[in-house]
């Protein structure tokens, strides 16, 4: 079953749950395209949380969802609300939401955690989510060591449950690729950047659109706390204390507010500007609408310009 016909959405994508980025309005206007809009509550209080969630229902009678990133200092009540709030899909990342699981399952909702290793997909199995999101290092944010490529099979062939691919996917070849590997849909954030919709600014989507193939670095491998960001002045200045043998917490002072000067600001100098290694393959900003069709057209013409 592809992940359209599971979520009962029209294409088969997730929007990724992007700190900062995934607000009410925008998994609003995802979801208004035909995909599934998720509001991100990374960055959010609860209160910000709930009123996202609320502002989302006044713009959308499609379905939505929300991630909770499993490190937020309040996630246990950030848990509690998208129970009470009753919403139909949760997305969880930095962790095991195991804890939480029969909460939202009772609530009503359908569970898909991130995961970045065969090991935590087969404990999300046995917790009974719904499905799982295999997230390979190609993608943006918050990443794990192996790719996509390598990633995905090996959990399809672990778990019995749905997966979807996330990271390093930007064109319907990616999709079909992605297919081939046995995920029944996609995540996707990066392409969604340079979307009109998207609130970021200006800047961060001109950095996206000016990006190749070799713009993104990995920041804080050495204090288990990688993060894949496009380079800039932030970037060669953590690196450089990272190499010189800087703990966590003197590397905090680079990225502290870093990703909100970016999004808000459009800080392209000090600010972090997460995405993937996808970002060389943006070129144009265009309506999330067209960004989904573009998908599912090129990934039709890629299937049937297969020769097996």
């Amino acid at each position: 079953m592809k992940l359209n016909e599971l979520l009962g959405i029209e294409f088969p994508f997730i929007q990724g749950g992007m700190a900062n980025i995934a607000t009410g309005e925008f998994a609003a206007a995802v979801s208004n395209a035909g995909a599934l809009g998720l509001i991100g509550a990374g960055g959010m209080s609860p209160e910000m949380f709930r009123e996202n969630i609320h502002k989302c229902r006044s713009l959308t009678d499609k379905p939505f969802g929300v991630n909770i990133m499993l490190m937020h200092p309040q996630v246990d009540e950030l848990a509690k609300i998208a129970a009470e709030e009753h919403v139909s899909v949760i997305t969880t990342g930095a962790g095991s939401p195991g804890m939480y699981v029969s909460m939202w399952k009772e609530s009503g909702a359908k569970v898909f955690p991130v995961v970045s290793a065969v090991s935590l997909a087969k404990m999300m199995a046995k917790a009974g989510v719904d499905g799982v999101i295999a997230e390979g290092t190609e993608s943006g944010g918050h990443v794990g060591e192996t790719t996509t490529m390598a990633l995905v099979p090996q959990v399809c062939d672990a778990v019995d449950i749905p997966v979807i691919a996330a990271g390093g996917i930007a064109s319907g070849r990616q999709l079909v690729a992605a297919y081939a590997l046995g995920a029944c849909g996609a995540q996707m954030g990066t392409c969604l950047l340079v979307s009109e919709e998207c609130p970021i600014h200006e800047n961060y989507k001109q950095a996206l659109l000016k990006a190749s193939d070799r713009s993104t670095v990995v920041t804080g491998r050495s204090v288990n706390a990688p993060v894949r960001v496009i380079k800039n002045q932030m970037t060669k200045d953590y690196i450089a204390h990272e190499k010189a043998g800087a703990d966590r917490m003197e590397l905090e002072k680079f990225t502290l507010g870093s990703l909100r000067r970016a999004v808000f600001e459009g800080d392209t100098r000090t600010g972090s500007l997460m995405a993937g290694q996808v970002a060389g393959m943006l070129h144009e900003i265009r309506p999330l609408r067209a960004i989904f069709e573009e998908l599912q057209a090129q990934a039709q013409e890629c299937l049937n310009g297969l020769s097996l």
